[in-house]
């Protein structure tokens, strides 16, 4: 049976799910009607304006809610509403943003105020502002931190010129499970990895004693600036000098709310328009199984298929990182199989040896369609890559969830400004529907979002391999779609069947059971070299897992091989430099036909390049045989073959 329990405390789980609405007799607020909830046992409430402004717009308090409300009050007379959960004494822990999270979906959805909150923390209160703001930049109007703890090493914990506070510093230990020495070497601390929140350029308001003994701001506040400046990101610090000195430091009277209400105000409204995740992805069967081994077996292995954009860091690091916080007790093998300017193709014969032979995959991410576009692979051959990764992959497992990735690129935007789909974006949701696995369409996320101006491709997104600002993007569609799968997980009341079978083939010739077959299968002349430990001597770039690999290779026109081998498909994957040549080939003596091994990225670069001879063969026994020919491109500077192995579909 499915622990419900479990899942209605998980942060994937949302908030419409998981909140138990409760509205006693409504108290007041600073004049203002108060409507109590509880989420998941903690208790929170909403303030609500008496005329509130287009779009609902609001403001929500992080820790000491009653505390300095002059800004609140100012806020709620102009039409915003005010928000509080009640985490307290859980420092911006994992968990407490898992709270955070539900309380956010659950204000969003069930109460409709605006997609984009603005923050306000007092102390301690800024280790959840910037925790969840971190988390969700996409989702954060500014932030206003009065007083605010950056660094928990600082306080409670008293490491640096502040007291700190021992039981709290033993409480926030045991919130995160943490050693003394784990606590020490923590790096998500609010000063820490800000490269999402400055890529939003969400502004950050910091109102400090000039004086403040308990979160001194040379180790806080003027830390986090330094840094969060330094990425690009606005921030400014308010320093309260006015007073007596004991009213310079941690605490100290508000004389100036109007002008920190005017920077929420600036910063929020009018609410702007923001297209939902949910338009850009299809759960269809979700992810049962996944769920299942996460939550109840307590052991899932998730990897992740794809190229330079997968293989970069940002939203893979960003995804395995929710995943364990959510699933606290579950033991995870994470599989980075993603290797810059691979497409489909590569990704459907290097499956066994890069993904399958290092465990039972739970859930797999399939990212292919960017490079599918670049390196020119047909349509016909991306069906057929596609389908034979799923029916590989499910050959392996029956009990796998897949998710089909489609990120973006300047082609993509373009075929969508003249009203086309793109080529890739159709196969990769032809192939999710027909065997009903959850696909996310982050091409056309990305081209809607901007044509109504949310972000800017040059100064924003800057690339098809995404800045920071994209990454976040990408990983907020892919938590949400995880959200969504496992509500529709929750709901089901009855044990999941699995369906161990698979629909008939779209394409017979599909690769599903693409492998490598190494270059030792083959036979050669004296022309050519077999290397055991290749690597170039021209000082171009190589990709990992291309180099320091046996090679076999030869310079010379006439060089010479055969391979015998059984099977629909049959293939070279090379390392193509700034000397790749021109082979000739034939399959069973048939007709010859020439390929030239030289790329566009071949002067800087030894590429690995795949190469398919044929694709419908008969499921027999076959020859191949292959010669280096004396023409090359005109750019080359040689006539080389480099094979790294063969590829074959049984």
């Amino acid at each position: 049976m499915f622990n419900r329990f479990l899942i209605s405390l998980l942060i994937l789980a949302p908030a419409l799910l998981s909140a138990q609405t409760t509205v006693p007799d409504a108290e007041t607020w600073m004049g203002f009607k108060r409507v109590f909830i509880t989420i998941d046992n903690h208790k929170a409430y909403y303030v609500k304006p008496d005329n509130p402004l287009p779009g609902n717009p609001w403001v929500w308090r992080a820790s000491f809610p009653d505390w300095h409300t002059q800004i609140d009050s100012i806020l709620l007379k102009r039409g915003f509403y005010v928000a509080y959960i009640n985490v307290d004494d859980q420092y911006g822990s994992p968990q407490a943003m898992q709270v955070w999270d539900k309380f956010y979906a659950y204000l969003t959805g069930k109460v409709s105020l605006a997609p984009r909150v603005s923050l306000e923390g007092v102390s301690r209160g800024a280790l959840y502002t910037m925790a969840w703001a971190k988390r969700n930049p996409d989702k954060v109007n500014c932030i206003y931190n009065e007083t605010p703890v950056y660094d928990f090493k600082s306080w409670p914990g008293g490491k640096g010129k502040g007291p700190g506070d021992t039981a709290a510093w033993k409480q926030l230990k045991q919130v995160y499970n943490f050693t003394e020495q784990q606590a020490m070497d923590y790096r998500d601390n609010p000063v820490d990895h800000l490269e999402g929140l400055a890529g939003f350029k969400v502004p950050v308001l910091n109102v400090i004693g000039i004086n403040d003994e308990l979160a001194p701001r040379a180790e806080n506040t003027d830390l986090f600036v330094q840094r969060y400046t330094a990425l690009g990101g606005p921030a400014n610090i308010y320093p309260v000098t006015d007073g007596p000195q004991e009213l310079r430091g941690h605490h100290f009277p508000i004389k100036h709310a109007l002008l920190y209400a005017d920077f929420i105000y600036s910063n929020s409204y009018p609410v702007k328009k923001v297209l939902p995740y949910t338009d850009y992805f299809t759960t269809r069967d979700g992810l049962p199984h996944f769920f299942d081994a996460a939550l109840n077996k307590k052991k899932a292995t998730v990897a992740f298929l794809g190229g330079s954009i997968t293989y970069n860091p940002g939203w893979r690091e960003k995804t395995c990182a929710y995943l364990k916080e959510c699933f606290p007790a579950t033991e995870f093998h994470f599989i980075a199989a993603g290797i810059p300017s691979l497409g489909s193709l590569p990704h459907v014969f290097r499956l066994q040896k890069d993904v399958l032979d290092s465990g039972k995959i739970d859930l797999l991410f399939v990212e292919a369609a960017v490079n599918d576009r670049v390196n020119g692979t047909d349509s016909i051959t991306q069906v057929r890559d596609l389908e034979g990764i799923i029916r590989h992959t499910k050959q392996n497992n029956p009990l796998v969830d897949i998710v089909m990735m489609e990120f973006a690129d300047p082609d993509k935007n373009k075929d969508y400004s003249k009203g086309v789909s793109p080529v890739e974006i159709k196969n990769h949701e032809l192939v999710a529907g027909h065997y009903n696995f959850p696909s996310i369409n982050l091409a056309k996320e990305v081209y809607d979002k901007l044509e109504v101006n949310e972000f800017s491709w040059v100064d924003d997104f800057k690339d098809l391999h995404p800045a920071p600002f994209g990454q976040e993007l990408y990983f907020e569609t892919i938590k949400s779609l995880l959200q969504a799968c496992c509500e529709n997980y929750a709901l089901h009341t009855q044990p999941i069947s699995p369906n161990l079978s698979l629909p008939k083939p779209l394409d017979k010739f599909s690769f599903t059971n693409g492998s490598y077959y190494p270059v030792t299968h083959a036979k050669w002349d004296s022309k050519w070299a077999y290397t055991q430990n290749w690597s170039p001597q021209d000082h171009l770039g190589t990709r990992e897992g291309f180099v320091h690999v046996p090679v076999l290779s030869a310079e010379q026109p006439g060089a010479s091989l055969t391979l015998s081998f059984k099977g629909t498909a049959v293939g070279i994957a090379i390392v193509s430099g700034a000397d790749a040549g021109m082979v000739i080939y034939s399959i069973d003596g048939g007709p010859s036909k020439t390929i030239d091994l030289y790329t566009e990225w071949s002067s800087f670069l030894h590429l690995p390049w795949y190469l398919l001879l044929d694709g419908s063969l008969a499921n027999k026994g076959h020859i191949l045989k292959l010669t280096i020919v004396d023409s090359k491109n005109p750019s080359s500077k040689g006539n080389a073959c480099r094979i790294v192995t063969f590829f074959k579909n049984d």
